[in-house]
């Protein structure tokens, strides 16, 4: 839905709008359909997931049959490019079943803290939605 909608921003950048097309999401008053708004509404969805990207990445993973699976933070693991590694933890949002892996930067100030001088140099690694892989060291 995010690439459809980089095309919508593209489109209304650079080409006058000339009319809609009734169908599936303009009925023929030119009046957003149902269909539209759920469109509008899981492009917010994945806006937010991917601002939730930059405070936690995915990890990079690999399974073998003899090894099982692998997880492990890069300065670019997950597509998203910054300055620190952190490391694998689970992470779970709220209404959603089961956690995915997450890299999680493990000093300065909390996500959204950055101008904080009062924290704990923990990174982000207090955030009650994330757990420890068992088994693994913390770092």
């Amino acid at each position: 839905m995010l690439t459809i909608q980089s095309w919508l921003s593209f489109y209304s950048t650079n080409y006058a709008c000339v009319g809609k097309l009734v169908g599936r999401f303009y009925d023929e008053n030119g009046a957003p359909t149902e269909a539209l708004r759920q469109a509008e509404a899981a492009i917010e969805e994945g806006l937010k997931f991917q601002k939730g990207k930059e405070q936690f990445p995915p990890c990079n993973s690999e399974w073998s049959s003899a090894k099982g699976s692998r997880f492990w933070c890069s300065k670019q693991s997950g597509g998203v490019n910054r300055d620190w590694t952190g490391v694998p933890r689970k992470l779970y949002r709220p209404g959603s079943r089961g956690s995915h892996c997450v890299c999680v930067r493990t000093s300065g100030p909390p996500w959204g803290q950055q101008g904080s001088a009062q924290h704990s140099d923990r990174g982000d690694l207090d955030n009650p939605h994330l757990q420890e892989y068992d088994g693994c060291h913390p770092q």
